[in-house]
């Protein structure tokens, strides 16, 4: 027992509960509108390309370049860019609400894609069926498309989660707040290897936990 008191000896548990608390809202917040905004954006990018209902190869080269410069760009450098703008609509480039901002322009492009990826993999025959019934463009998303392609969007919500789990971490960088926060500022900076440890372990959890909630919701919704 007194070992373990030792090697945890720099451990302030409040703080990291704090830290805990500032990454979860941090991975909500972000996540809620990550999916709010990719959701439209897949669904965007999937009725305008090829031999789809809004075939628009103009409008799906432009979404698609676009989608691939966020992807493509490192977030670390995403969150330093963002600064002034993030500046402009929080007040703030510090703490959860500094973070929010640079998170959804991360996260949103790489869901969208995975959603675009989701639909592709519904029956194209449950689409043509509902078209031969008179549905329009609407009704065929609404009733057709996104009911089908569930158990995918449910997993691209998980994943787009666990990336959103990493990105927080990286946002300790600039002052974030949060368990990687914590992790920087006191495992790598004052070399506290047991705040390290711990950060990393919960950090694990909740991933492990995020992955466990998804599949649960892909198995529920998929075709039994």
């Amino acid at each position: 027992m007194e070992l373990i008191k030792t090697f945890f000896e720099n451990i302030d548990w409040f703080e990291i509960w704090l830290a805990t608390g500032d990454t979860m809202l941090m991975l909500g917040g972000s996540l809620l509108f990550t999916v709010l905004l990719g959701l439209p954006l897949g669904v965007l990018l999937f009725l305008c390309s090829p031999r789809q209902l809004l075939e628009s190869r103009s409008l799906y080269a432009v979404l698609s370049l676009v989608v691939n410069i966020l992807r493509s760009l490192p977030f670390i450098i995403l969150l330093i860019v963002m600064i002034p703008f993030t500046v402009l609509i929080t007040g703030t480039s510090l703490g959860v609400a500094g973070a929010i901002p640079p998170l959804v322009v991360g996260a949103t492009p790489f869901f969208g894609r995975l959603v675009e990826t989701a639909l592709r993999e519904v029956d194209r025959g449950i689409i043509e069926a509902t078209q031969a019934m008179g549905a329009t463009t609407k009704q065929i998303i609404i009733n057709a498309l996104l009911p089908e392609a569930r158990p995918g969007i449910y997993a691209a919500i998980t994943v787009t989660a666990i990336t959103l789990v990493s990105y927080t971490a990286m946002a300790g960088v600039v002052g974030a707040g949060g368990l990687g926060d914590l992790a920087i500022r006191f495992g790598y900076q004052r070399f506290q290897t047991d705040v390290m440890i711990v950060t990393v372990v919960l950090l694990l959890v909740l991933v492990q936990i995020l992955q466990m909630v998804g599949d649960k919701l892909v198995v529920h919704f998929s075709r039994k």
